[in-house]
């Protein structure tokens, strides 16, 4: 009884989220809808992640956690390009911070959490090096040409590509993320399965849920997740207002949009974790770094062509410490292949770093 309640609730919740968005887009709304839309916002955040694990059950790993990243990635860049669009020059920066955002939040929170998740069911978390390994080294290289790199170019005046330059970012970005899921898919994709503490490969699928129970939740997932997007959209302005009433900087607003976003795969990973598959939930945090930057930067040159602002995606210096940090760390981690609590805690005081340098620059 308790499991069919459950499958009801995340069958309505998204319905009644949707119901909600159509209500309340595009117009200004008082503080008591404010709250009713953050109510129907979590629900939707715990609908998709529940279909979400339908989906990755049927088609099993790595396709699962491809699955989820990707369709977070795509809706977050239609909510980047909104915003973007509607926000005018106050707007340059939002899509650097979104996405260095979503990379401090996979990389070090998320990462962080599995692990410690994981190291406490088992006292040692054991996952996959050489898959987790190229995935972090995806995740640099992507980081590096979008981010950091515009900083130290000089074709344009700041932290800004010029044309040809933001051209060929875009192509790379594409191109390496393709060759990555390719690879993840069908090269190797034993390197992205679940490990045993022997090191054997975990590539077992008891009792997987039915092609017609998959395809429903399919369809509900993508539902939940656009639900997510364009709910956060709704508070946006109410969040805008009180980050500026708090006295904090504009870029803000980018990392609580990430984490709203990112509530799903958060949930999911730690979840994952909880049944003792860390590398699900790597896979799910690293693939949605790599799929946030490899996505959001070809759609966001294409959108400069009717874009008439300016385009800020340069980091700047204390960002790019925490990244080159981010980096340097999670290489440490990943090597053995194996980790504990202080490779999960040390992960997650990247994390409260930046948020708290985000809140107080």
């Amino acid at each position: 009884m308790i499991a069919a309640l459950r499958t009801i609730w995340t069958m309505y919740v998204p319905i009644l989220a949707a119901l909600i968005l159509a209500l309340s887009w595009g117009r200004s709304i008082p503080g008591p809808v404010v709250v009713v839309v953050s109510i129907a916002l979590v629900g939707a955040v715990l609908a998709a992640v529940y279909h979400a694990e339908i989906v990755a059950h049927r088609v099993g790993e790595p396709y699962g956690s491809l699955v989820l990243a990707v369709a977070v990635t795509v809706i977050e860049v239609a909510l980047i390009v909104t915003m973007m669009i509607s926000g005018g020059d106050k707007a340059a920066s939002l899509a650097r911070d979104t996405v260095f955002a979503a990379v401090m939040i996979t990389c070090n929170g998320i990462f962080g959490l599995v692990l410690l998740v994981g190291a406490l069911r088992r006292r040692v978390a054991v996952f996959n090096a050489e898959g987790t390994g190229a995935a972090l080294a995806t995740v640099a290289t992507l980081a590096t040409l979008s981010l950091v790199l515009p900083t130290f170019t000089t074709s344009a005046p700041g932290p800004e590509f010029s044309p040809p330059q933001l051209a060929f970012a875009a192509v790379a970005s594409l191109l390496l993320y393709g060759l990555f899921v390719m690879v993840q898919t069908v090269r190797h994709p034993d390197d992205f399965l679940p490990v045993e503490d022997g090191g054997a490969v975990d590539d077992s699928d008891a009792h997987a849920p039915s092609k017609r129970a998959a395809l429903i939740s399919l369809g509900m997932l993508g539902l939940a997740l656009v639900c997510v997007v364009g709910l956060a959209k709704v508070v946006s302005p109410a969040l805008e207002a009180g980050v500026a009433a708090a006295g904090l900087p504009q870029s803000a607003v980018g990392v609580v949009i990430a984490m709203l976003v990112l509530l799903p795969e958060t949930i999911a990973a730690v979840n994952s974790a909880r049944r003792n598959q860390v590398q699900i939930g790597l896979n799910l945090a690293l693939g949605s770094a790599m799929a946030s930057i490899g996505l959001t930067i070809p759609v966001i040159a294409i959108a400069t062509i009717w874009l008439s602002g300016p385009l800020v995606l340069g980091l700047g210096p204390t960002q790019m410490v925490l990244l080159a940090l981010t980096v340097v760390v999670s290489t440490l981690t990943i090597v053995p292949g194996r980790a504990t609590l202080l490779h999960g805690g040390v992960h997650l005081a990247l994390f409260a770093a930046f948020v708290f340098l985000a809140a107080s620059p």
